[in-house]
């Protein structure tokens, strides 16, 4: 019976990559892990995400698109462009304004400018200031965008 001894050398840096290894195996299947219970979570409440959906839908409100209302002045005409998405007024501008009407009425522009940012800063109609030297043009921007606003209102479409 011979006994040879094995001596077995192990260096410090082969030892520490094993660790590194083995910590990337452990963090790599807790990920796994993580991932697929979660997933499963999601997908068995699917009738919580239809109707959480479906309040969000009843308390729109506006349908999202791009509304006109048409505005007389002189002997052209201009339109008010009002874009909202579901729940909020995002723009409004004058379109079809042409360089002729812009000289004879050349309040109309600035109005629109400072009635839209009060406008959208508020998200409402309610409490907005007119200039005092056109309140006049003001009130006829006013009408056209509450008409837009009114055509683009959920309650009309339903």
């Amino acid at each position: 019976m011979s006994a040879k001894t094995k001596i077995m050398v192990v260096k410090m840096r082969e030892l520490i990559y094993t660790i590194i290894f083995l910590a990337l195996i452990i963090l790599l299947i807790i990920l796994l892990v993580f991932m697929f219970t979660s997933r499963s979570e999601k997908q068995t409440s699917p009738v919580l995400d239809t109707e959480q959906t479906t309040t969000e839908a009843d308390t729109a409100q506006y349908i999202a698109g791009i509304y006109t209302t048409p505005i007389t002045l002189g002997d052209s005409s201009v339109d008010v462009e009002v874009t909202v998405d579901e729940n909020h007024i995002n723009a409004i501008r004058l379109v079809n304004l042409s360089e002729s009407t812009t000289a004879m009425y050349p309040l109309v522009s600035p109005s629109l400018e400072e009635i839209a940012t009060q406008i959208i800063q508020k998200q409402s109609l309610e409490n907005i200031t007119c200039p005092e030297n056109n309140k006049y043009t003001a009130q006829i921007l006013l009408n056209a965008i509450a008409q837009a606003l009114s055509n683009a209102r959920v309650s009309n479409w339903q």
